[in-house]
């Protein structure tokens, strides 16, 4: 059926992605948006990050430990709340961000923005009927773009990875 093979395709290039992102700058997309964001807004409390990169704390919190362990990434205690720890990007975390391949979702995202408002809609609405047939209304949608094997994806969803 052309709209299985759709979605496969699609997952597909999503897995051949992100599986070349790990290659050429070891990290996860996760890892990559979140590095990214602080890079881009630093420095951000965790809760910040979360609602920035549409991702629970707690799997916001798993990423920035590797990143930290990784040197990427460095917190510090506020100066003037000692209770607010800020995480802010050590300079070999800017220098990964800035030569990472942009993530997967920004091409995508403009190429969308290209269509007319017509397409957009009808796309969006066939998006979500496949959605509602997959009877996936109930998983939340990050807007990061990549796949694992299910082990990994369980983690991933407990702050593990």
């Amino acid at each position: 059926m052309l709209i299985l093979q759709s979605i496969r395709r699609i997952m597909r290039a999503v897995d051949i992605y992100s599986r070349k992102l790990r290659s050429q700058c070891e990290l996860t997309s996760p890892q990559l948006i979140c590095l990214g964001t602080v890079v881009e807004n630093g420095p951000l409390t965790v809760s910040e990050i979360a609602q920035l990169v549409f991702l629970s704390p707690s799997t916001v919190v798993g990423i920035l430990d590797r990143l930290e362990v990784r040197g990427l990434i460095k917190r510090e205690r506020d100066t003037t709340d000692r209770r607010v720890v800020n995480n802010t990007a050590t300079a070999s975390g800017k220098k990964v961000a800035n030569a990472a391949p942009s993530a997967l979702q920004d091409g995508l995202h403009e190429a969308l923005k290209g269509l007319p408002k017509l397409e957009q809609a009808t796309i969006a609405l066939s998006l979500m009927r496949v959605v509602e047939l997959m009877e996936a209304g109930h998983i939340d949608a990050a807007p990061i773009l990549e796949t694992a094997p299910i082990s990994e994806g369980a983690k991933a969803e407990k702050g593990e990875m």
